[in-house]
């Protein structure tokens, strides 16, 4: 994506701005990930890799609809807005099957 985004240079922040910033890109997949994590364990009932991945792509899916907003409003290219749809898609799918495959919910004790 480093091409594309230097199709349009005055959006983006220099290298130098961008490594000062690199903690808050941390902190938001963070976020992010905890979040993701947190709607798997209430939501997803059937469990596994695959509906971790199903829920991934829906968020992902949410990310699109932003997308195409920040393309009416801001002057980026087709490929930067195709790139990020496919990237997130990717990426929310990876994550959401790793969730899945991981989570394991505590079972309920009944006394």
């Amino acid at each position: 994506m480093h091409g594309a985004h230097q199709e349009v240079p005055t959006l983006w922040r220099t290298e130098a701005e961008f490594g000062n910033h690199f903690p808050w890109l941390v902190l938001g997949h963070l976020v992010m990930a905890f979040f993701l994590t947190m709607l798997y364990a209430q939501f997803v009932r059937a469990g596994g890799a695959g509906a971790g991945a199903t829920l991934g792509i829906l968020v992902a899916l949410v990310y699109a609809g932003a997308d195409l907003i920040t393309f009416a409003v801001q002057p980026l290219t087709t490929k930067i807005l195709g790139g990020w749809i496919v990237g997130d898609l990717i990426q929310f799918a990876i994550a959401g099957a790793i969730i899945g495959a991981i989570y394991k919910p505590s079972s309920l004790k009944t006394t």
